[in-house]
């Protein structure tokens, strides 16, 4: 017999389980495909924040920077044992090309978008204090400014949702691998192997959330469903075995593109990140390259020259862009959605978005596949739902 579900989504990064948990919270049968592990792609290769993204304000992402930023309260109470509070410390030299009156400004829209809520205060680090800045070169330097993000262990946050989404009622297919699906007029035949065995299930709405497998999801789907031009960008990090930053995270500027760099502490060590290439290959196949990490070391003996020869691992994350001309630093990080039709839509794409506001993605899913999907009587308030680890 072929089991029915009101959702089906294909992806256990963050918004997968993030679909997965406000669509059970708001009563509906949920079942999610994952063919591997949670948070095995993307979700466990990022650079581990929650936060506003300063950098967006550049390109003047505003929308998104708010969106973020309520995001990070929402998270910072919902889940303090995952989510922190950390300093956060710009560098400014004479070479800087983000001048000090710039980054004040930008500090400063930063606090007004998020409220003045926890978390918005920012400042200057006085000059008597900069030789206790975990070894920060200061030759040259003119400023150093603090403000406050999140941070958070991403795969761990991800499991936690996941977690809180089974304890609603959904389910979990693990390891089960998506092979395509069949639309009908009022939902989708699902087929995936699990356990060695092609499986099928029947769902009134397919969600795509397969991260950068996602076009690899939607053309799967049979009749044909529109994709979008998107593109796939990598960016990798270094760990370095190093003793982690005890002031906090650093926010400094490429000296070779201008890019924005975090150099944080991750665990027992010391982590920076992430670069942006252009990714053209099998998603799972993604892995740092060379000249990544001559460009990261780069950065540290700028910066934290006494760390810059630590040995290190590395690790590349793949994250998905809106297609085009251009440096991918200036492209949208705003979520893409697509569906298969406007009303009652059978399939709900998600494509690119950030950690930070997988909540909202979620809500803006349901909100979309609303009118394909029956009246269910809800389980819990996700804006309430405590998330402990998993």
């Amino acid at each position: 017999m072929t089991r029915a579900y009101d959702l089906a989504i294909v992806g256990g990064g963050i918004h997968g389980a993030g679909v997965a948990q406000r669509a059970a919270a708001a009563g509906y049968h949920v079942l999610l495909l994952e063919k591997s592990a949670l948070a095995a792609g993307t979700s466990s290769r990022s650079s581990k924040l929650i936060h506003g993204g300063l950098r967006y304000l550049e390109t003047g992402q505003l929308r998104l920077v708010r969106e973020s930023l309520h995001e990070r309260t929402a998270l910072l109470r919902l889940a303090p044992e995952l989510v922190r509070l950390e300093r956060f410390h710009i560098p400014v030299y004479a070479d800087t090309r983000r001048r000090p009156w710039v980054l004040a400004s930008g500090l400063a829209l930063y606090a007004g978008l998020a409220g003045f809520a926890r978390g918005a205060s920012f400042g200057i680090v006085p000059r008597l204090a900069w030789d206790g800045l975990d070894g920060l070169a200061t030759q040259g330097l003119e400023r150093v400014f603090w403000y406050h993000d999140g941070q958070t262990d991403d795969a761990a946050l991800t499991r936690a949702v996941m977690a809180s989404a089974q304890r609603l009622g959904a389910e979990l297919a693990m390891p089960a691998t998506f092979i395509g699906a069949e639309l009908w007029d009022d939902g989708a035949i699902v087929q995936y192997m699990a356990q060695g065995a092609q499986v099928e299930c029947r769902a009134r709405v397919l969600v795509n959330a397969a991260g950068p497998w996602a076009a690899q999801v939607a053309r799967a789907v049979s009749p044909a469903i529109a994709v979008p031009d998107v593109e796939l960008v990598q960016g990798t990090h270094l760990v370095l075995d190093a003793p982690p930053p005890a002031r906090g995270i650093y926010y400094v500027e490429s000296p070779r593109d201008g890019r924005a760099i975090f150099v944080m502490p991750w665990r027992d060590a010391t982590m920076i990140g992430t670069t942006e290439v252009r990714f053209r290959g099998e998603p799972d196949r993604v892995a740092p390259s060379t000249g990544e990490t001559h460009y990261l070391r780069g950065v540290l003996r700028r910066y934290f020259p006494r760390v810059a020869t630590a040995t290190s691992r590395a690790f590349a994350g793949l994250r998905v862009l809106p297609g085009g001309e251009g440096h991918a630093f200036h492209r949208s990080r705003e979520t893409m959605y697509a569906v298969d039709r406007e009303s009652a839509p059978r399939v709900v794409s998600i494509y690119g978005g950030k950690l930070t506001t997988f909540r909202a993605a979620a809500a803006v899913v349901l909100a979309r596949a609303a009118h394909a999907l029956p009246a269910r009587a809800a389980r819990a308030d996700v804006d309430r739902l405590p998330l402990p680890p998993a």
